[in-house]
Parts: C-alpha cells; structure tokens; sequence
C-alpha cells in the first residue's frame, strides 16, 4: 500500500467479510495482492462515470458513496448508499465491465481504499483459494441484497414500496425504532418516487397509527 492504514481504519476493514479475522500480517499479504491504495475524495467528487470502463471496486472507511442509475428521463435512481465498511462495484471490477452502466460519487467527504481484482486468480494455493473464496461470498452476499431491493421495487404502490423497505431496515437493525440511512430526497431516489408524493405518504402513514416519526427516526406502530 501507497499508505498505511491508521488502527481504525483497520477495524472498519476487518468489518468488511473480505478482511474479517484476518491477523495483521495476513491481512497486509491480502491488501499487496489486491493492490490496495487509499484515497481521501470530497463530497459530490465523481468516483466512477457512467460509459467508462471499471478497474478498480472501493471500500468505504469513512463517510458515505452513491451508486446511481438514470432513467430514460433523466430521473436519478440511487441503487446502493455505501456507508464505513461496505464495498462497492465489486462485480462490475470482477467482469472486466468496459462501459459502466452506474455512476458512483461521494455523498460525504469520504476516505476510501481502491482495491483489484486483477491478481486475485494469479496463484492456486490455500492462501489465494481463501481470498477466491471471500470475494465469491461477497458476491453473493451483494446478489442477496439487490433481491432485497428487487422486493421493494416491485411493489405497486408507493406505501408497498414503504413497507417493504422499512420491514428490511428493521430486520437489519434489529427494531422496530428504524432509522433511515438517506434523507428523504434519497431515500425517495431509492424506492423510485418524488419527494413530496413519499412525504404524503409519510403523513398519511402517520395519521393512520401505521408510523411515527421524527426527521429520519421512524418507529413501526403496527
């Protein structure tokens, strides 16, 4: 690596499943294979364009990044908000994808680590069979998520869409008090609404005994 990672920055990677349980020695082989490199990027900094070929996939160490779509109309669609420990485009880096289908930007000032896969088939020995055998899991683990998403968008209605998405963000955190790791605007870009129809709906949910809520606090009633 360009640059040493800091103690905490080495929690944050040991809590991604790439680098979980890993001694520092193992974990420092790990990083040289996948050509580890840190970067600091600043809010609204483009990491990947769309139509442009994909050489690398990220960590995020700190901060927050969007991977994002448009439709044929222009109307931006968040596919994943990537916060501390999470990894992105993954898939696209392993494929080889010369012309991205996603843009991705930081939506905070975020540090980063830039990893390849490049060399990750490069030898065939327990060392390498166990990185293969990470980086297949975190690939499926990924392909389980966007099943989640698939569950959300496919509903019909806007409060379908609603329901859906708070029940996957209580079963992630465990409660029935949720909060929601976008504001509202991005959060309406990940369901595919606008705005003002998804706080109507908010409100009516809320009058309705369903919800209660305080900016981004929601707490399932029922």
């Amino acid at each position: 690596m360009k640059q040493t990672l800091n103690e905490r920055e080495l929690a944050v990677l040991r809590s991604n499943p790439l680098f979980r349980g890993l001694d520092r020695e193992r974990l420092d082989r790990q990083l040289a294979v996948m050509k580890a490199e840190k970067a600091q990027v600043e809010r609204g900094e483009t990491l990947q364009a769309p139509g442009k070929p994909i050489r690398h996939f990220g960590i995020v160490l700190s901060g927050a990044v969007q991977v994002c779509v448009d439709d044929i109309e222009g109307n931006r669609m968040i596919m994943a908000e990537v916060t501390a420990g999470n990894s992105f485009a993954e898939s696209l880096c392993f494929l080889q994808t010369k012309e991205s289908p996603v843009y991705i930007f930081a939506s905070e000032d975020s540090e980063l680590l830039w990893l390849s896969t490049e060399d990750l088939y490069a030898g065939s020995d327990a060392f390498y069979r166990e990185i293969q055998q990470r980086f297949t899991a975190t690939l499926a683990m990924k392909a389980l998520t966007m099943n989640n998403r698939i569950q959300v968008l496919s509903k019909l209605s806007l409060r379908g869409k609603l329901t859906a998405y708070f029940t996957e963000l209580a079963a992630a955190q465990g409660s029935s008090m949720i909060r929601l790791p976008m504001n509202r605007e991005d959060t309406a870009a990940y369901i595919g609404a606008n705005r003002s129809a998804l706080s109507r709906e908010l409100m009516k949910m809320k009058e309705e005994g369903l919800i209660d809520y305080r900016k981004n606090e929601i707490r399932i009633l029922r």
